[in-house]
């Protein structure tokens, strides 16, 4: 990965660890449409439970917040593993305040993230879920992330606006997700 393949943070960008107190922040990202299309959640009660879930691991420090002078605009989150032959690979998860995307905050998330996770944790193995036409994917890959596994029919939806033109009956659609690793240390062969 060259440096040109990644955008200069912005100015004023800092990285801290997650507080309790980042969880309004987190609830109005997903509750925003143009971010809530992009995960599994179909209400505010379900909003709240992953707020919870998320914000808990603030706990154990494998949570990064990004500010903007004080202001968090994103959140990467490691999920660790309790279990000791599951601890060298963990799965973690990412978002960005729609105001911010693409100007460099991703990147600086999972810069960071992912430098926590093997430096800190010693995790030799990151891997995520994502839907099958998330545009993250691009980010994912730029920072080495191969696809591993897909699912066609992961997420049953209503249809999106202008989705219901080619779906006559407006039946409900079938989402696809898609598996991504990356080694962030190197891995010996897999014996079978």
């Amino acid at each position: 990965m060259t440096q040109e393949q990644f955008k200069q943070p912005p100015v004023g960008l800092e990285m801290r660890y997650t507080d309790a107190g980042d969880a309004p922040h987190l609830k109005a990202w997903l509750t925003d449409p143009t971010v809530a299309s992009w995960f599994p959640m179909a209400d505010s009660v379900e909003i709240e439970d992953a707020v919870n879930r998320w914000i808990a691991f603030y706990r154990y420090r494998c949570s990064l917040t990004a500010t903007i002078n004080g202001v968090p605009c994103g959140i990467a989150t490691l999920y660790l593993q309790p279990y000791r032959k599951l601890a060298h690979q963990c799965e973690f998860g990412i978002i960005v305040a729609p105001e911010f995307r693409d100007q460099g905050v991703g990147t600086d998330l999972m810069k960071n993230i992912i430098n926590l996770a093997r430096e800190y944790f010693k995790i030799e193995l990151l891997h995520l879920q994502v839907y099958a036409k998330n545009p993250a994917i691009r980010l994912y890959e730029r920072f080495g992330f191969r696809e591993f596994g897909c699912q066609t029919h992961w997420i049953k939806e209503d249809p999106k606006p202008g989705e219901s033109d080619k779906n006559k009956k407006n039946e409900k659609i079938y989402v696809g997700r898609i598996f991504m690793e990356l080694a962030i240390t190197p891995l010996p062969e897999a014996s079978n």
